[in-house]
């Protein structure tokens, strides 16, 4: 499964807010054909792995994905223009 810092956490907890009200939505990672990761708005699924943050679900990955994702951390990283903030992925070390 994928790492997800706590500051990583609050981040996706703050996006989910900011595009929905429903109170099942979650942030989903998907892959597409290139692998090339994004996040949408989706809800959990049988066989999903969860990442929860103060009681409600943040971000769920599919099973297969999560274990490709072995080893890696999202993180969130100011940007270095001062204009907020990005989720970033990187290798454990």
């Amino acid at each position: 499964m994928i790492g997800v810092t706590e500051r990583a956490k609050k981040e996706l907890k703050a996006i989910l807010q900011a595009n929905t009200d429903e109170p099942e939505a979650c942030l989903r990672l998907i892959s597409n054909e290139q692998g090339q990761l994004g996040l949408g708005i989706d809800k959990e699924r049988q066989g999903d792995q969860v990442v929860e943050h103060d009681d409600s679900k943040v971000l769920v990955v599919e099973n297969d994905l999560a274990d490709s994702l072995q080893g890696i951390t999202m993180d969130v990283q100011d940007s270095p223009e001062g204009e907020g903030a990005r989720l970033v992925l990187s290798q454990e070390s």
